[in-house]
């Protein structure tokens, strides 16, 4: 592992409130759920760094797997110092405070679809310091691959190669995006990386045929090896890293 210390991370986005909000509480199973910090009483730090995931219309299930987040947020806390609020939260592109959050996750099996405001507003957070992160779960890359073309149109999704700085600015990945899971693959595909850069910033960086994110969760969901959740983690610790860094 690099040396890299990352404290009390400021990240500020040139628009939008100050303080993100959930209309409501969101409940899933018995045990997870995210709460309205103003309606439980919990102060919220705003220095802290937090993810949301998007809401997108469509149809595909934009919010499985909702331990992902706080996993992979107490990792890069306990393994990269970042000061961090270690919840699920999440937001749509429309929503007031979509431009309050520094860093957006993306994931799903299905389609999705962005209105032509929605198209705009993300061009817009992107272009002026926001960062979006998107993990196909095997059945959304045709969807994001054609959304994305129209926020970008000029532009392709590029793989990157493996000595960019993104697999090596915290832990060593020296064959770019791990393989975390498959899906009716025989032989497997390889695991790809891929981006968009706005003035020479990576502003999407998107993974497929890698899963990387299913990794996250909580070790009973998937009931992957240690080694392999761990290896996963890590990866998402470079991504935070490099977002907040690069």
């Amino acid at each position: 592992m690099k040396t890299l210390v990352i404290i009390s991370v400021l990240f500020g986005i040139c628009c939008g409130g100050s303080e993100a909000q959930v209309q409501n509480p969101f409940v899933i199973g018995n045990s997870f759920r995210v709460e309205n910090p103003a309606a439980s009483g919990t102060k919220r730090i705003e220095s802290q760094f937090r993810i949301a995931r998007l809401k997108y219309s469509g149809g595909g299930d934009w919010y499985n797997d909702p331990t992902e987040e706080p996993n992979v947020l107490k990792f890069a806390h306990d393994h990269a110092g970042i000061d961090v609020d270690p919840k699920y939260e999440f937001t749509e592109i429309s929503n007031d405070n979509f431009f309050s959050y520094p860093f957006i996750f993306m994931t799903g099996h299905g389609n999705i679809s962005f209105s032509d405001y929605e198209v705009q507003r993300l061009r817009s957070y992107l272009s002026h310091g926001g960062f979006l992160y998107a993990d196909d779960d095997y059945g959304m890359d045709k969807s994001f691959r054609r959304e994305i073309k129209k926020v970008f149109p000029d532009q392709e999704l590029v793989e990157l190669p493996f000595s960019y700085g993104l697999y090596h600015c915290l832990y060593d990945f020296p064959n770019g995006v791990p393989k975390t899971h498959s899906w009716d693959e025989n032989p497997p595909k390889p695991p790809q990386g891929l981006g968009i850069f706005y003035k020479g910033r990576l502003v999407v960086f998107y993974t497929s045929e890698s899963n990387v994110s299913d990794g996250w969760d909580d070790p009973e969901v998937h009931h992957d090896p240690e080694a392999k959740r761990q290896e996963a983690l890590r990866f998402g610790a470079n991504i935070l890293v490099w977002a907040l860094t690069q």
